[in-house]
C-alpha cells in the first residue's frame, strides 16, 4: 500500500552517527530501500534543531538542509526534491520518490520573516512551529505552564507569513492556545504532522477531541504517531494501537483528517513497525478492522495528498 509519511527524523541520525549507508540503506528506520519496500510516494524529512544543544539555529538549520541536498544529490535515481503538488506528480510519473523538507523548530528563524522567506527559497515546504521550548513565535505544549500562552506577536506574523508563501504551519508541539490561535488565523489547512489523540493516551503533544474537530473543520490533517508513549501504556508501540487511535480521530473528527506522521528515526526504537519498510502491517490491520481499500488509501497518502496540493506553492 502505497504511503506519504510527514515527519521523520533521519537526517538527525545521519549527521550525528557515523552511519556510513547514508539515506540510501543504514540501520534506521528510514532509508531509500526501506522506503522503497513500503511503496512511499513521499516523506517528509524534519531538520530537528534543539535549542539548549545546537547553538546557533539558524547555522544548524542551515548545515542539515545542506545534508538533505547532499543525500538527494547521491541517490537522485531513486528521490528528489518535492515543493508542492505539480513536483510530487513529476518525480511519481519518474518512479521516485519525493522528499519534502521540513524544519522542526521555527526558532530557526531568529525572529526574522527575513529567515523565513530564505527557508521558502531553499525549499523548505513545512515547519513545526515550536519544539520543546518556547521561542519568537509560541510556546510549546510539553511545559505546563505553557499551554494556556499562545503565538507571541511574531508567531501571527508567521502564519501570515507561510499562507502568502504557501508554507504548512505545523502545531504538532505547539501549545494548546497557540493551536486554537492558528485554527482562527490561518486562512489554509495546518496540520499537526505528528500526534495522535489526547482521549486515548494522554501525552500533552497529542490533541484534544475539541482540536480534532478544530483541524478537520479546517481541512487539515494529524500524522499517526508510532511513538509508544503517544499511543497508550504497552511497553512497546503496537500497531493495534495506531489502529485504536484511528478510529477514535474517525469517530471525532471524520475520515479525512487522518494522515501518517511515524516520528520515525526520532523515537525510541521499541516498535512492532519498526521501519518504513514495513507499513503494511498497518494497512493490513486496518483492513483486518474493517477499513475499506479507499479509506485505507486516505489514511496513508490521500489525505495527505490533498493538503499538499491545497497548500503548497
Amino acid at each position: 500500500m502505497k504511503c506519504i509519511d510527514l515527519h521523520c527524523d533521519t537526517i538527525l541520525r545521519l549527521m550525528e552517527e557515523k552511519e556510513q549507508g547514508g539515506l540510501y540503506c543504514n540501520t534506521y528506520s528510514v532509508d531509500i530501500e526501506k522506503l522503497r519496500a513500503g511503496q512511499a510516494q513521499a516523506q517528509f524529512f524534519a531538520m530537528f534543531l534543539n535549542q539548549k544543544t545546537d547553538g546557533n539555529l539558524l547555522q544548524r538549520a542551515l548545515g542539515m538542509i545542506d545534508r538533505f541536498y547532499q543525500e538527494l544529490e547521491i541517490n537522485q535515481q531513486y528521490i528528489a526534491l518535492a515543493k508542492n503538488y505539480s513536483d510530487f506528480c513529476r518525480n511519481r510519473e519518474n518512479g521516485k520518490i519525493s522528499a519534502f523538507l521540513t524544519i522542526e523548530e521555527g526558532g530557526a528563524m531568529q525572529g526574522s520573516l527575513v529567515h523565513l522567506r530564505n527557508f521558502f527559497r531553499l525549499g523548505v515546504r513545512l515547519i513545526t512551529l515550536t519544539w520543546n521550548y518556547p521561542n519568537e513565535i509560541g510556546y510549546p505544549n510539553s511545559r505546563p505552564e505553557c499551554r494556556e500562552q499562545g503565538l507571541t506577536p511574531f508567531g501571527r506574523e508567521v502564519v501570515a507569513e507561510m499562507n502568502r508563501l504557501g508554507m504548512l504551519i505545523d502545531v504538532s508541539h505547539l501549545s494548546d492556545k497557540g493551536f486554537y490561535d492558528v485554527a482562527q488565523l490561518s486562512a489554509k489547512p495546518f496540520v499537526a504532522s505528528h500526534s495522535n489523540a489526547r482521549a486515548l493516551a494522554g501525552h500533552p503533544r497529542n490533541m484534544t477531541d475539541d482540536m480534532i474537530r478544530v483541524l478537520a473543520d479546517k481541512g487539515g490533517v494529524m500524522g499517526i504517531n508510532f511513538a509508544k508513549d503517544f499511543l497508550g501504556n504497552a511497553p512497546i508501540s503496537r500497531v493495534s494501537d495506531m489502529v485504536l487511535h484511528i478510529k477514535h480521530i474517525r469517530r471525532v473528527g471524520g475520515l479525512d483528517v487522518i494522515a501518517i506522521g511515524s516520528d520515525f528515526d526520532g523515537i525510541s526504537p521499541e516498535l512492532e513497525l519498526a521501519h518504513a519498510g514495513q507499513m503494511s502491517k498497518l494497512t493490513i490491520a486496518l483492513e483486518s478492522s474493517g477499513f475499506t481499500a479507499g479509506e485505507i488509501d486516505k489514511i496513508c497518502w490521500g489525505n495527505a495528498l490533498r493538503v499538499i496540493k491545497d497548500t503548497l506553492l
